[in-house]
C-alpha cells in the first residue's frame, strides 16, 4: 500500500482492478483503461437531481474548476464514517514515538531532523492538510482529459454543443470530485503518516501519525504496538529529513506528477471519424451523446512524453523509499527486536497492492511497481558498504547525481562510476558535478573550434588569390 514507485497502467497485467467496485477499471484512464467519459452522456440525463441533491457543493465555488473539491471533500467524509478523536495518551505516546526515533537516526544519515513538529491526525486532519497537494496532483489530470476530448471536436459540433460544453464542463468537474472523494476518504482510514504513500503530501516541516489506522495495522502483529509506533515513527521521520533538507526533491516529485499529466494526449483522428456525418443537432441529446462517447474515440493516448516522465517519477520515487528503507534499517535494527520482521511487513503490504495502490492509480493514473523500490534499497546498501554515510546521502546534493533507472538495474556499475579509483569526488559531490559541468564546457568548445576551423578551410579552399584553384 505505501510508498510508491510507478509503471504505467497500459503494461499492467492487474490495470483492470476494480478498486471500488463501481465496475470502473482503475482511474481517470490511461492506456485505455480508466475513468469513461462515456459516463458524461449518462450523468446529464441527472444533471438536475445531482446538483439538487449535492446543494451547494455541486455547483460554483470550488466546482467550477476541472474538480469539483466542495463535492469529493463532502464526500470522503461522508466515506469516512465514525472515529475516535486523538486521546491525550494517542498524542503523547506519538511524540514519544517521535523523540526517540530521531535519536536513532541521527547516527544513520548525515541529515538532520526535518520535522519541526510531529502530530497526530485524524482522517480528517488528513484530508484537511493533504487536500492542496492532492489539487496539485490531480488538477493537470483533469484538465488534460475534460479540455482535450471537447476541443477535439469539429468546429461545427462545438458550436452547436455550445451551451451544453459548460454542462459537461461541470458534469466532468463533478464526476473527478466524486471520484476524488471517495477515494480519499477510504485513503483516509488506512493510511498510517502523512508520507505513507511516497509523496510528501502535507505541511512542509510536520511529520504525522494517525494513531487509528495504526491500531488496525498493528492487529495480528507479534510486536508490541509501541514498537511498531517507533518504527511507523523513524519512517516519517526520515521521510521529513529527505523532502526538508534536500531542497529540489519535492517540487521535482509533484512537477513530475505534473509532467506526466501533461503529456496526455487525444486521438483526434478517431475523433474525427467519431464525428463523421454526425448530425450536430445531436449534440442537444443527451442519450445520442452517450452514445457517440461509448465509441471509445475520446480515450487518452499514453505518449513517449508520458512513458520519459513514468520512468523518471518511477525511479525517483523507489529512490525515496528506498534510502528510507535502508536508513531506519540501520538507525533501528539493534535497537527494536521487531525493526526487521516489521520492515518484511512494509515490503509485503507495499508489494501486494492494496488501497494506497489502487488510490493513486485511480487519482492520477500511475501504479505502484515495487521491483524498483527492492533495487533501489540494495543499490543504497551497496553504496553504504563501497562508501560511507556521508558518501551515499552527499549522491542527493543534485539531481544530476543520483542514480538513473538503468542504475537500479546494475548497481555494481553506478558504485563504480561514482568511487572508482578514489573517493575524493564521491565525498564532494558538488565538486563532481562541476567537473562533469566542466567536461562538458570543454567538449562544446572543442566542438565550436573544430567548427571554426571547418568555415576557415572552407573560406580559403574558395580564394583564388590563395592559389587554391588551377587551370
Amino acid at each position: 500500500m505505501s510508498n510508491f514507485g510507478f509503471g504505467a497502467s497500459d503494461d499492467d497485467p492487474d490495470k483492470k482492478k476494480d478498486p471500488d467496485g463501481s465496475g470502473n477499471p482503475a482511474g481517470f484512464g490511461f492506456g485505455g483503461e480508466g475513468f469513461d467519459p462515456a459516463q458524461l452522456g449518462q450523468m446529464l440525463t441527472q444533471f438536475g437531481q445531482m446538483l439538487s441533491g449535492m446543494g451547494a457543493a455541486g455547483a460554483g465555488g470550488a466546482g467550477s474548476g476541472p474538480v469539483n473539491y466542495d463535492l469529493a471533500k463532502q464526500l470522503a467524509r461522508q466515506q469516512m464514517g465514525d472515529f475516535s478523536p486523538v486521546s491525550a495518551g494517542e498524542r503523547e505516546a506519538i511524540t514519544d514515538a517521535a523523540h526517540l526515533a530521531e535519536l536513532w537516526l541521527d547516527g544513520a544519515t548525515t541529515l538532520p531532523a526535518g520535522a519541526t513538529k510531529t502530530v497526530a491526525w485524524t482522517p480528517v486532519d488528513w484530508l484537511d492538510n493533504t487536500i492542496d497537494t492532492w489539487k496539485r496532483l490531480c488538477d493537470p489530470v483533469a484538465e488534460q482529459i475534460s479540455g482535450m476530448w471537447t476541443s477535439g471536436l469539429p468546429a461545427e459540433a462545438q458550436e452547436m454543443a455550445g451551451p451544453m460544453m459548460g454542462m459537461l464542463t461541470q458534469m466532468g468537474g463533478m464526476a473527478f470530485g466524486s471520484q476524488l472523494g471517495q477515494a480519499l476518504g477510504q485513503l483516509s482510514k488506512e493510511v498510517l503518516t502523512s508520507t505513507d504513500i511516497g509523496l510528501p503530501l502535507g505541511p512542509s516541516g510536520t511529520a504525522a501519525l494517525l494513531p487509528s489506522a495504526i491500531a488496525s495495522f498493528s492487529e495480528g502483529l507479534e510486536q508490541p504496538e509501541r514498537e511498531v509506533l517507533v518504527f511507523l515513527a523513524a519512517r516519517e521521520a526520515a521521510h521529513q529529513r529527505l523532502y526538508s533538507h534536500i531542497p529540489w526533491l519535492r517540487q521535482r516529485v509533484l512537477a513530475t506528477v505534473e509532467e506526466y499529466a501533461r503529456g496526455i494526449r487525444m486521438d483526434f483522428s478517431a475523433i474525427e471519424e467519431a464525428a463523421a456525418g454526425l448530425d450536430p443537432s445531436a449534440l442537444t441529446d443527451p442519450s445520442k451523446i452517450e452514445a457517440i462517447l461509448q465509441q471509445g474515440a475520446f480515450e487518452p493516448q499514453t505518449t513517449p512524453e508520458q512513458k520519459h516522465a513514468l520512468e523518471r517519477l518511477e525511479t525517483l520515487l523507489a529512490l525515496v523509499e528506498g534510502w528510507v528503507e535502508t536508513v531506519v534499517a540501520a538507525a533501528l535494527g539493534d535497537r527494536l527486536p521487531g525493526a526487521v520482521a516489521l520492515g518484511e511487513t512494509i515490503r509485503r503490504r507495499r508489494a501486494s497492492g492494496g488501497p494506497a495502490e489502487q488510490t493513486f492509480a485511480t487519482l492520477v493514473g500511475l501504479e505502484l511497481r515495487p521491483r524498483k523500490v527492492r533495487e533501489a534499497a540494495e543499490l543504497w546498501r551497496q553504496l553504504l558498504a563501497a562508501a560511507d554515510i556521508e558518501g551515499r546521502d552527499g549522491v542527493w546534493a543534485h539531481p544530476d547525481l543520483l542514480p538513473d533507472s538503468s542504475d537500479l538495474d546494475n548497481p555494481a556499475a553506478f558504485i563504480d562510476r561514482v568511487v572508482g579509483g578514489g573517493t575524493s569526488n564521491f565525498d564532494d559531490p558538488i565538486a563532481q558535478l562541476e567537473a562533469m559541468e566542466a567536461k562538458e564546457r570543454a567538449e562544446a568548445e572543442q566542438a565550436a573550434g573544430k567548427d571554426d576551423e571547418t568555415k576557415g578551410d572552407e573560406s580559403t579552399d574558395g580564394d583564388p588569390e590563395k592559389g587554391s584553384s588551377t587551370s
